[in-house]
């Protein structure tokens, strides 16, 4: 039975490596180019929703349609942290972890980590190039 040498694998390994970027920067670039064509197109739509006042035009092919997304961040997250508190608004807010900031409250903190949290990690390999 012949093995296969770790200089053999990490060739391979690379080559593949290679290929998937160069396919990934094809795609990217092909999606660009595509967006900023239905970025345009989009944009002459809304035109004509505005110029004719309409909030939706029906044809043969679609119904286009306008709407607005709102989205609202605080100028100054300490003011807007006391406001949330004060109120009791925690609802405002989304739950998640800043995963840098939490790493490193735990290595400098080894004694007090935040209860109920949990921690997974994963072991992978990376190949470099020579």
């Amino acid at each position: 039975m012949t093995t296969t040498s770790m200089d053999d694998l990490c060739r391979i390994y690379i080559k593949i490596r290679n290929k998937k970027q160069e396919t990934t920067k094809e795609y990217d670039e092909a999606v660009a180019a595509l967006d900023e064509k239905l970025a345009t197109l989009s944009g002459a739509m809304k035109d004509i929703l505005v110029a004719t006042g309409a909030q939706s035009v029906k044809t043969e092919h679609g119904t286009v349609y306008s709407t607005t997304k709102t989205r609202y961040y605080p100028m100054d997250w300490s003011v807007f942290g006391q406001w949330v508190i004060q109120n009791n608004a925690i609802d405002l807010l989304e739950k998640r972890v800043a995963q840098k900031n939490t790493a490193q409250w735990l290595e400098e903190n080894p004694t007090n980590p935040p209860p109920g949290l949990q921690a997974e990690s994963e072991q992978t390999v990376t190949v470099r190039k020579s």
